[in-house]
């Protein structure tokens, strides 16, 4: 079973060390996406022959835009090996609806968000 957490709790998590995965699609991150230290942006579109580029060495937090996608992407991780995931509660829409800092106009045109990679 995975691990939801709340908006708060994701950013605490986050600002220690976990590390978002936004599984958006290209588009969709370009609108806004949770301003947080590191993310990775793996569409689901391509999740499931991509997921490897993941580490496997640090908490991994799943992010959609209302947690129902991002949930299917945790279990997919935790069925494959992956131990330490947990799932947005609520996506990047309620963690915007919260205050929490977001960045508008995304990731830029010169970033492409179909690669994973760190931001």
């Amino acid at each position: 079973m995975v691990t939801e957490l709340n908006p708060t709790e994701a950013k605490l998590a986050l600002d220690n060390g976990a590390l978002l995965v936004d599984v958006r699609e290209t588009y969709e991150v370009e609108e806004f996406s949770c301003e947080v230290p590191e993310m990775l942006v793996l569409p689901l579109s391509e999740f499931q022959t991509r997921y490897g580029e993941l580490p496997k060495d640090r908490q991994l937090i799943m992010a959609c835009a209302g947690g129902g996608r991002s949930l299917y992407a945790a279990n997919f991780l935790v069925q494959h090996g992956y131990e330490s995931v947990a799932n947005l509660d609520g996506g990047v829409f309620t963690w915007n609806a919260l205050g929490l800092p977001v960045k508008k106009g995304g990731l830029g045109a010169e970033k492409s968000v179909t690669s994973c990679k760190l931001w």
